[in-house]
């Protein structure tokens, strides 16, 4: 038995001297080797199509801002109230007043917010307008003329599927941060905040992840087309589907923002039952609830939804159009409303009981 164990003690050791000795033979012969940076291969140039991309990110980046929403929080073991960071996301520089647009779900959870720069000057912001109904917002900050570079406004009439776009924001907190793709289709729909639906949205295959909220979505001429706001995705980040509220409801929304803090709706004069209530009837449209008196709907001989005197529910008018535009719920109400003015006159077709009759309704300045 002392045999093999000798035998296997030998192999090892001189296995051992021979990996030393192989090591050390190697380690001479890099010694002798003058290594050298490999030479660098000329090239032309950038291609037209890579230098259009980075002069866009060039003259769009000053213009892309990043957003911290701050939330305050008591400590009650040392009696005092912190400021912590709620959230982030990204925005834009609209004008040289130092007014800045963003997501509003960005900011709405934050007590107050702040805004940082290209150039990474932080400024503290105040919130102007909201409006949640179209998941915007308007900060302003009172930085120097000379550090705001408004972003250059398009339009989203005429865009076009297949077209390029680029995406500038600060996804997981990574500032300017640019993606490109194309636009994969128009006129989708998705659920703002308070549950009204956003209509004409844009949808991109750019990619967005968290923090690009707020941030510019450009055309291939370096103008906003839309404003980044959500993405499809089971996992929260870019999943190829990406949506931007079009340029064209920011342009009208953000100076309503700036001048009213909110969006001024005209009215019918009317409150509606809800619309959980309705489907349980059945119905499909606006229920009138109440009318409120001398308003235009009231002038109109709009019927309010009310309970008799044995008790049992007499349901009013059914709104099942505006100008000729369907209204399915009370977030088409609204929709068919939010670009007419107080003053205006609009044609309200109306089902009531089981007949459609057609009521020329004055409409006026509300919050309904």
């Amino acid at each position: 038995m002392r045999e093999p164990r000798r035998t296997l003690a030998l192999v090892f050791i001189l296995g051992l001297i021979g990996g030393i000795g192989l090591a050390a033979l190697a380690t001479a012969q890099r010694a002798k080797i003058e290594a050298e940076a490999r030479p660098v291969v000329d090239r032309s140039g950038l291609t037209a199509e890579e230098r259009t991309v980075t002069s866009l990110f060039e003259q769009a980046g000053p213009s892309v801002v990043y957003i911290t929403s701050i939330a305050l929080r008591r400590d009650w073991f040392r009696l005092n109230v912190m400021e912590i960071p709620r959230g982030t996301g990204s925005g834009f520089i609209w004008d040289g007043e130092g007014h800045v647009v963003t997501n509003y779900h960005v900011i709405r959870d934050g007590n107050r917010a702040e805004v940082t720069l290209a150039d990474q000057s932080t400024w503290k912001a105040t919130v102007i307008g909201v409006a949640p109904e179209k998941d915007l917002a308007v900060l302003r900050i009172e930085a120097p003329r000379e550090k705001l570079l408004p972003i250059s406004i398009g339009t989203s009439a005429d865009l076009l599927v297949g077209q390029s776009v680029l995406a500038i924001g600060n996804p997981f907190g990574f500032d300017q941060t640019l993606t490109t793709g194309i636009i994969s289709a128009l006129g989708r729909e998705i659920d703002s905040m308070d549950g009204v639906p956003i209509r004409d949205v844009i949808q991109t295959d750019a990619a967005i992840n968290p923090g690009n909220s707020g941030g510019p979505l450009l055309d291939s001429a370096g103008r906003l087309i839309g404003v980044n706001t959500a993405i499809v995705s089971p996992s929260g980040s870019y999943a190829g589907l990406g949506f931007a509220i079009p340029v064209d409801t920011v342009n009208w929304v953000v100076p309503e923002l700036i001048s009213h803090g909110r969006i001024r709706r005209p009215v019918l004069g009317i409150d509606l039952v809800g619309d959980h209530a309705a489907r349980r009837l059945g119905l499909q449209g606006a229920l009138v609830g109440t009318v409120s008196r001398g308003s235009g709907a009231d002038e109109a001989g709009m019927r309010p939804t009310y309970r008799s005197r044995n008790g049992r529910w007499v349901l009013g008018d059914l709104i099942v159009a505006v100008d000729g535009e369907p209204v399915r719920s009370s977030g088409d109400l609204r929709l068919a409303l939010e670009r007419r003015s107080a003053g205006e006159n609009v044609k309200v077709r109306v089902n009531r009981d089981g007949d459609e009759i057609d009521l020329d309704v004055r409409l006026s300045e509300g919050h309904r």
